[in-house]
């Protein structure tokens, strides 16, 4: 999966929210000082060219949709951090958060009850 800039995966959070939207409508979601028309139309043609982004006629222009879905580009984004980053080892990756974090024994039993959850 290509990487994305800042400003492209600003966009894609904004179509993953809506589901699909026209340009004027992105840009309305997005904090000031807002983005020329140009500009967001720009990064959504790059995006189709990435293949994260699909669009639809609607009346006289096009309403844009997320062809990666948001998991799946978290995943492939952590994957590629944790390689570059932490030796390909999630084990590093948790180990530094926990040390920057200053995390106590009672936050790792929680994150532990957390992930015994998601696996029953």
């Amino acid at each position: 999966m290509r990487p994305l800039t800042r400003a492209e995966e600003d966009i894609m959070h904004l179509l993953w929210q809506r589901e699909n939207a026209r340009v004027a409508e992105l840009i309305v979601d997005m904090p000031e000082p807002k983005p020329a028309y140009n500009t967001v139309s720009t990064i959504i043609r790059i995006l189709e060219d990435k293949g994260f982004v699909g669009h639809e006629k609607a009346g006289r222009g096009f309403k844009y949709f997320a062809l990666v879905d948001k998991s799946t580009y978290q995943k492939a984004s952590m994957k590629k951090m944790v390689n570059s980053y932490y030796e390909g080892s999630f084990k590093n990756m948790v180990s530094f958060f926990v040390k920057e974090n200053n995390m106590s024994a009672k936050d790792l039993e929680s994150i532990l009850k957390d992930i015994d959850k998601t696996e029953d």
